[in-house]
């Protein structure tokens, strides 16, 4: 018989903050690149974040029909932006001197070498557990 209790919100283990280096380009007082401080993205975030990237993309061949595609792009600069805790993209100031409105283009503007981008972006993903694919987990599982 399986004890109920262990799966109450009190033994559920929290994820933690971590820290990375998403920028060559922003260095401290001996050179070092400035640790980002990056925070775990809930189920609900995530869903919250991918619902705002859908599109309604036309059919073709069939008038007045939609189906939904995934803006990939969008979708991973707002959850990247949703995972940053520092620097804060949301300040106003911090904006203003990069001449941008939105934390996704702060992001950017901010992380400009696109390989650099990348890097940061599938570290974000594997931290928030998008690092293994299902058949992956079938096989672990059954090891």
């Amino acid at each position: 018989m399986s004890d109920f209790s262990r799966f109450m919100k009190k033994n559920k283990i929290t994820r933690e903050n971590t820290t990375f280096p998403a920028t060559k380009s922003l260095v401290d007082e001996k050179g070092n690149p400035l640790q980002w401080i990056i925070k775990p993205l809930s189920t609900k975030e995530n869903d919250n974040i991918r619902d705002a990237c859908m599109l309604d993309v036309p059919v073709k061949g069939k008038p007045n029909m939609y189906r939904p595609k995934l803006d990939t792009s969008k979708y991973i600069a707002k959850m990247l932006c949703a995972c940053i805790e520092e620097p804060n993209l949301y300040d106003k100031e911090l904006q203003d001197s990069y001449g941008v409105m939105t934390p996704e283009e702060l992001l950017k503007e901010m992380i400009d070498d696109p390989g650099e981008y990348q890097e940061f972006a599938s570290f974000v993903q594997d931290y928030n557990g998008f690092n293994t694919t299902f058949e992956e987990k079938v096989e672990e599982a059954k090891n």
